[in-house]
């Protein structure tokens, strides 16, 4: 019997891992090196969910020149690849949700704006064996909030979107299952409020990873 959701995708960033300290670190790194002055941790969470240009164009003074944001750009994506293990991990909660899934023949999947290399690489460290498909940013395909990579997966798991969740922690999540015509759980425990997604229309809000089990049985049955 077909299940009525057999496939959940993830977003990485603020929804499996808490990758905040790592990005902000090597973004004040770059800026540090260049002179310029240095960004908060609530700056750089503002900034983060969009893909590693816009992080870097955010966190550079307002007038800064393009080939100056390419070049910083550059530095900070050599440092991140070689630093972006350091403080990051897994939010509690979320390896158990991920072997529970994998339990009950549950496809899985990563969507993100990181760069590929990092996405694929991170889910292989954290989550080794536990996520199908991993796929970030790359040249030639748009970024979320664009459907292109949620439809990527879906093809690469031989899934249907009627049957699929997506489960991410920002406005831009909501807008990409909107856009590739999927139910949208927000979670709270992210980058950005509960606030946010309810105005951005998440389907639904959990606040805890332990909730989705609970969510993911009631939307079977309905």
């Amino acid at each position: 019997m077909q299940l009525k959701y057999d496939t959940v995708i993830f977003d990485l960033d603020g929804t499996l891992l808490n990758t905040l300290d790592d990005l902000a670190d090597s973004v004040n790194t770059v800026l540090e090196q260049e002179g310029y002055m240095t960004r908060n941790l609530e700056e750089i969470r503002a900034f983060v969910g969009h893909g590693v240009k816009n992080l870097m164009e955010k966190s550079l003074p307002a007038e800064t020149c393009e080939d100056e944001i390419l070049r910083c750009l550059s530095s900070f994506r050599d440092y991140y690849l070689k630093n972006m293990l350091c403080k990051t991990r897994p939010y509690d909660g979320i390896e158990e949700l991920l072997k529970s899934l994998k339990e009950k023949g549950i496809k899985t999947a990563v969507v993100s704006n990181k760069l590929d290399a990092a996405t694929k690489e991170m889910c292989s460290f954290f989550f080794h064996g536990l996520i199908n498909v991993a796929v970030g940013d790359m040249e030639g395909r748009k970024k979320k909030p664009a459907p292109d990579s949620v439809f990527e997966v879906l093809k690469q798991l031989d899934s249907k979107k009627e049957h699929t969740i997506f489960v991410g922690d920002s406005n831009t999540d909501v807008q990409t299952a909107k856009n590739a015509g999927l139910i949208c759980v927000g979670v709270t425990w992210g980058f950005r409020s509960k606030e946010v997604l309810e105005e951005e229309g998440a389907d639904y809000i959990i606040d805890r990873p332990e909730e989705f089990a609970d969510l993911f049985r009631r939307l079977s049955k309905e």
